[in-house]
């Protein structure tokens, strides 16, 4: 018994890492029933780390419990969507400054890199912009501010597909980028703040555009 613990956690840590892969691609949307059996069998894995899996979604409150329903991928209306990006704002701003203050030379370089990917479509533009993010949190040298802003991306998630998708939010996000790496080269942390303050406005927005549309 106390042998299979570790493996079953593991299980459920992988679960629970699919689930929210199902989330960010839009195959699980919001409202959607989370089904034990149905989702242990699409994923390969037993009832019980899926199960895991979901009672970790719910305290993350990406799912919640419907009554005669059973566990869903929670909704979220206008104003829990304005708190959450008024929350982005104060945290990644606050990183921003930290970062500038406190990166490395070459925690600079490794963001000038993922930026020139970025510019020059090398890659998934989703995927290096959240390599962008995640490498300014890692010089902002704050554990604390590192897991209340993953917190809050792991919310994000029920929105559906990233913003990124559309060309010209992809485009605009670029130069927000760039405007974010001058700061912190500069180390001028009121620059690099205000520079990814901007950028998360501008991120709520078009996320709001993208769901007036539908």
């Amino acid at each position: 018994m106390t042998d299979e613990k570790p493996l079953e956690l593991s299980q459920g840590q992988e679960a629970y890492r699919r689930i929210l892969d199902e989330i960010r691609a839009g195959h699980l949307m919001p409202g959607d029933r989370l089904m034990e059996v149905e989702l242990a069998k699409r994923l390969g894995f037993s009832r019980t780390p899926v199960r895991e899996a979901i009672r970790q979604l719910e305290s993350d409150g990406v799912v919640t419990h419907v009554p005669r329903v059973g566990a869903a991928i929670r909704r979220l209306d206008h104003a829990e969507i304005s708190e959450l990006y008024d929350m982005r704002t104060v945290l990644e701003g606050t990183a921003a400054r930290f970062a500038a203050r406190a990166a490395s030379e070459v925690e600079l370089a490794e963001l000038a890199d993922i930026h020139a990917a970025m510019a020059a479509g090398d890659g998934d533009p989703f995927v290096l912009n959240r390599q962008f993010h995640a490498a300014l949190l890692d010089a902002a040298r704050n554990r604390f501010l590192m897991k209340a802003v993953a917190s809050i991306h792991t919310t994000l998630l029920i929105l559906g597909p990233t913003t990124l998708r559309e060309e010209e939010r992809a485009e605009d996000a670029l130069r927000e980028h760039a405007a974010i790496l001058e700061g912190l080269q500069a180390r001028d942390q009121d620059a690099a703040e205000q520079a990814m303050r901007a950028h998360i406005a501008a991120a709520h927005r078009a996320r709001l555009r993208q769901l007036r549309r539908g």
